[in-house]
């Protein structure tokens, strides 16, 4: 069997945070970098979506605030579910306020405290939102990371260059962030963010699909293989799997890709 150590070379070393390293362990027991972006409203749907292609994933990313009827004891079957496929669970909460509001912001009716692993959050409101997110995990006793929006997919937005170094400025100071969020649809800009960001912290990319057309609503793909051998260590996928006519077979798809872009990427040594 081989070893995260192996596979991820330089990134596993450079990379302190424990739940970086379970990513990484996580993938290459089941030789997948994908994050299955469920956006769906139904939690009976959530859970039947995992249940088929958890195997080929190796973390859950939610959007809890649309599900419908939201219900702790019907969201727990979510969270059981993802715990027996072993996936990390990601909450695209993209927080926004100031810390002590985003403190309050991680208990409140999701509780995302209680049961998420990483979170999501925009740098815009100032460096105090890490510490307030933070606080919110510690509130329950637990930790948790953060990855800070640096670039983004969606054409139009205002995530300028400056914005991005001062968004890495703020994660490689802090302990809880354990990294970025990077535009998959530009190879090389998740190129530049990996230079600029170095090898002690992860980058996941949303806006890859095996189709690269563009998208609805000003949404933009690139290639999950583009994406990996640039510098992402997560591939993001929404509808290219949950929307196609045969999610697991197309599950199965993205792991292989990501997977082979992993193994023969040259800066893992």
């Amino acid at each position: 069997m081989m070893r995260a150590e192996d596979v991820w070379g330089a990134r596993w070393r450079s990379c302190a945070n424990p739940l970086s390293h379970k990513f990484m362990q996580v993938s290459t027991k089941k030789r997948t970098l994908v994050i299955l972006a469920a956006d769906l409203n139904s939690i009976d749907s959530l859970v039947d979506l995992i249940e088929s292609v958890g195997p080929y994933i190796s973390a859950l990313k939610t959007h809890v605030d649309i599900v419908d009827e939201f219900d702790h004891k019907k969201w727990e079957r979510v969270v059981k579910i993802a715990k027996k496929h072993d996936l990390l669970l990601f909450e695209d909460r993209k927080f926004a306020d100031i810390g002590k509001i985003s403190q309050k912001q991680m208990g409140g009716v999701y509780d995302i405290r209680a049961w998420a692993d990483f979170v999501t959050a925009h740098r815009i409101s100032g460096n105090d939102i890490v510490d307030g997110i933070a606080a919110g995990w510690a509130d329950v006793r637990r930790i948790g990371g953060i990855f800070l929006l640096a670039q983004m997919s969606s054409r139009g937005n205002l995530l300028t260059e400056q914005y991005t170094l001062e968004t890495i400025k703020t994660g490689i100071g802090s302990p809880h962030v354990v990294g970025y969020i990077g535009n998959g649809s530009s190879p090389e800009e998740i190129t530049l963010l990996r230079q600029k960001a170095g090898k002690s912290q992860l980058i996941w990319t949303p806006g890859v699909n095996i189709e690269t057309s563009e998208g609805d609503l000003g949404q933009r793909y690139g290639h999950p293989y583009d994406a990996i051998k640039a510098g992402s260590d997560g591939v993001i996928v929404g509808s290219g799997i949950y929307g196609s006519d045969d999610p697991v077979s197309s599950a199965k798809l993205y792991a292989k890709e990501s997977w082979r872009a992993l193994v023969e990427r040259e800066d893992n040594g």
